[in-house]
């Protein structure tokens, strides 16, 4: 069952027009977040972004739209398909109403509440092969929109359709001044003996929940020092380990750039550590 606007439709149900803004313009905004046993995972902090976000792009936030209330809407959501005592994948899409070509007729919106089953109710270090490689036929911009969690994905697809076709599991998104940003679908850290460094916002990395969580992890911890900085793709075959953070998979450790394979000995650690601070809900 998908939840349009507080309706509760079957999946195969048309509940879109060729009219919406988020089809033509990409004028929307989507949260992906996690939930197990009816716990969502780190839910204030995707709330607030969330929040944010629409503020930035102009978007009329209704007053109905609290903390507590899309709580209810995504929980009657799972309750409709069956998974409150499963691990879920939610995906909360809000987006501009109909009407107007670039310049919107209006400024409310609707959403729409999306759900699937997850394998695992925690997040959990995979092993496998996971060869990354540099994407650079286009760029991430270095402004506050790249900050931002929105569909305007065009460069994450055409990224994703290069690693497809070359046999990557991700690629490497750099900026216009040549820096490693992230990668197609989460953020990058890179570690280094006990400095753990990640792209500040200002090169135009995606404002993530996991990147903000882990980095209270790092910085809670005596053993690592937490850096925010640019990444040049000269040091990534310098380090030790290069991990994903994302809010399904939680921490994905690269295996392989290029000639150089890395450990996955700090994504073990912190993994952990993850799964304590999603359960206390902080």
């Amino acid at each position: 069952m998908i939840n349009f606007n507080g309706s509760l439709f079957p999946e195969d149900q048309k509940i879109f027009t060729y009219t919406n803004r988020g089809l033509k313009y990409g004028d929307a905004l989507f949260e992906t977040l996690r939930c197990v046993n009816g716990t969502l995972f780190f839910w204030e902090d995707h709330y607030f972004r969330l929040m944010a976000s629409m503020r930035i792009l102009r978007m009329e936030i209704p007053m109905e739209f609290t903390l507590e209330f899309l709580e209810e809407e995504i929980k009657r959501t799972i309750a409709a398909n069956q998974a409150t005592d499963k691990a879920v994948r939610v995906r909360l899409t809000v987006f501009r109403n109909e009407g107007g070509l670039y310049a919107p007729e209006t400024n409310e919106i609707s959403y729409c509440i999306e759900t699937s089953l997850l394998d695992s109710p925690f997040y959990t270090i995979d092993e496998a092969d996971y060869e990354v490689e540099l994407f650079k036929d286009y760029y991430v911009n270095k402004d506050m929109l790249s900050n931002l969690k929105t569909t305007n994905k065009i460069l994450n697809v055409v990224a994703s359709v290069y690693a497809k076709e070359n046999g990557y599991a991700n690629c490497l998104l750099v900026n216009t001044d040549k820096e490693v940003v992230e990668t197609i679908n989460g953020n990058l850290f890179l570690v280094t003996g006990n400095t753990i460094k990640t792209p500040p916002l200002s090169d135009g990395s995606l404002n993530g929940i996991i990147r903000k969580k882990l980095m209270e992890v790092i910085q809670a911890t005596e053993e690592f020092q937490l850096l925010e900085e640019s990444i040049s793709p000269f040091e990534l075959q310098k380090a030790d380990e290069l991990f994903i953070t994302n809010s399904i998979t939680g921490i994905q450790p690269i295996s392989k750039y290029r000639k150089k394979t890395f450990a996955n000995v700090i994504a073990k650690k912190l993994v952990g550590k993850l799964n304590a601070k999603a359960r206390m809900g902080s």
